[in-house]
């Protein structure tokens, strides 16, 4: 596979964030050996936007293609959030069939029956214990700690996966260094959250569109959203009141790029 054809698709800094800048073609090849290797998958996402007392749209959708595509060859997959996501992910997955989704508010209560532990999009805890989003915003008081199970998974053992955009979620601990470099005046607003492997995307739902295209290449026939299944999601999140992370509005705005990653990638 040619990790490096993947770059310009979905972490090209189109945002101008200055994170994806970070991500190399090794990231994937990483991230896919986790996959092949794995039988029992716990995905974790959904990033509450406090300002908006709303789930954000990028996280879930991600999320839950993923896991509908580790379903389909064979992989065990659960989709978790805290109470406050719960919502935006069921519906999320219920409109495409997608891999069971559960509500969990205390990370020690996370399935321990796993062996690939996932974070997309996942606030992850700052240098100092708190949660922050990329303005700033002390974002604490509506964030369950389920970062915290990074830590325990790797104790035990237990490979982790993280997928960010901004550098302050979950996993993103393992590039710290270089984001601080990269961009010093964000520097505590970073997680501090480790992984054995993370991917800087541009937008977190593009990375994980991605994988299900790498992951189809992987076993040779299409594993990823057919033709209408993204704006189905979109459209079923967004009637639970979700919002673009960045406008804080309802709406999908530029946070799509499933067409393209299937391009990369075409069915077979």
């Amino acid at each position: 596979m040619n990790f490096e054809t993947l770059q310009p698709i979905v972490a090209s800094d189109s945002q101008g964030r200055g994170v994806s800048a970070l991500c190399r073609a090794e990231f994937w090849e990483s991230a896919m050996s986790l996959f092949i290797k794995a039988s029992r998958i716990i995905i974790v996402t959904g990033f509450y936007i406090k300002n908006a007392g709303a789930s954000e749209t990028d996280g879930p959708p991600g999320a839950v293609a993923l896991g509908r595509a580790l379903m389909r060859v064979g992989k065990s997959v659960v989709v978790l959030t805290d109470s406050r996501n719960y919502l935006c992910l069921k519906v999320c997955s219920r409109c495409v069939d997608g891999p069971a989704a559960i509500s969990v508010d205390d990370y020690k209560k996370i399935p321990a029956d796993t062996d690939l532990l996932v974070f997309i999009e996942r606030p992850g805890h700052a240098a100092d214990g708190r949660y922050y989003n990329m303005k700033g915003m002390d974002i604490s008081d509506v964030t369950a700690p389920l970062d915290m199970a990074s830590e325990a998974a790797l104790k035990r053992g237990i490979p982790v996966l993280g997928v960010g955009d901004g550098g302050n979620e979950a996993g993103m601990g393992l590039l710290h260094n270089s984001l601080v470099e990269s961009l010093p005046r964000y520097t505590p607003f970073f997680s501090r959250v480790p992984a054995t492997v993370c991917l800087p995307v541009d937008v977190s739902n593009w990375g994980a569109y991605a994988l299900t295209a790498v992951l189809s290449a992987f076993y040779r026939r299409w594993l990823g959203l057919d033709d209408g299944e993204e704006n189905a999601m979109l459209s079923a999140i967004s009637n639970t009141g979700a919002v673009d992370g960045v406008t804080g509005r309802s709406g999908r705005t530029l946070r799509r790029r499933q067409s393209r990653a299937a391009r990369f990638f075409p069915k077979t």
